[in-house]
């Protein structure tokens, strides 16, 4: 496997809270990576740490080929790593085209005219053109969930970080977020993928990693990782006996 991005013990504190302690991992080219865990186990903290919003206390992050480790923000979106939130934040007084192309403009340093032909086309992979001129507050939540995947490839990265953007839906709304995120990986994009909705992991990533207590505790293929005993005692709560 060719990494994309090499993540070397990572760790990091909140005081007396040590949420991430030496945390590796890799990911491929054109590879989902689902991360899954309880919660409190440091998943989102870590794609904070990704994607320079919190700095981590020790460890290395190399994207690309670069260290991105002590990287802005901004560089990082720049260089083609993006993320989607838990809860939505597209500007709701905005139509959906408006807040694709902002992505562009801002994140990727198109022209409007640019970002326009671009917007035309995320919203057309993620299935809102029927959508476009209607205000984002107007939404539903798969609607909104859509958005937001649209507006983080407005920058169009090469690794894509989504934050259980398949939170909230139903089944066969989950199914939909599935195929976009699959259809993003056939477009050439490396995607991190956490998530509570084990349905996702199984059906729609290459590999998964378990976080529990701020450590990495198991990574494989999906269905291995599923059925592990160490899955079942510290995600799920299994016990032998039950």
């Amino acid at each position: 496997m060719v990494a994309i991005l090499s993540v070397k013990d990572i760790s990091i504190s909140f005081g007396s809270l040590h949420v991430l302690d030496k945390v590796s991992f890799d990911v491929g080219e054109d590879e989902i990576l689902g991360i899954i865990g309880p919660n409190g186990a440091g998943k989102t903290v870590m794609m904070g740490i990704l994607s320079g919003v919190f700095k981590s206390n020790g460890g290395s992050i190399h994207f690309l080929g670069q260290d991105i480790t002590n990287m802005s923000i901004v560089d990082r979106v720049r260089l083609g790593l993006a993320r989607t939130f838990q809860i939505p934040r597209s500007f709701e007084d905005m139509t959906t085209y408006e807040n694709v192309m902002v992505g562009g403009i801002y994140g990727d340093k198109l022209s409007e005219r640019e970002a326009g032909f671009q917007a035309m086309e995320i919203l057309e992979g993620i299935g809102l053109t029927d959508r476009i001129n209607d205000l984002a507050g107007t939404l539903g939540l798969l609607e909104r969930k859509r958005l937001e995947i649209g507006i983080a490839l407005a920058s169009r990265p090469k690794l894509l970080m989504l934050d259980e953007v398949a939170g909230g839906l139903t089944e066969s709304e989950i199914a939909v977020v599935i195929d976009i995120v699959k259809g993003i990986k056939a477009q050439g994009s490396s995607i991190i993928w956490i998530e509570h909705v084990l349905q996702t992991m199984v059906d729609g990533t290459d590999r998964v990693m378990c976080l529990a207590e701020g450590k990495s505790v198991i990574t494989g293929l999906p269905y291995e990782v599923m059925q592990s005993k160490i899955v079942n005692d510290v995600y799920l709560g299994v016990d032998d006996d039950e």
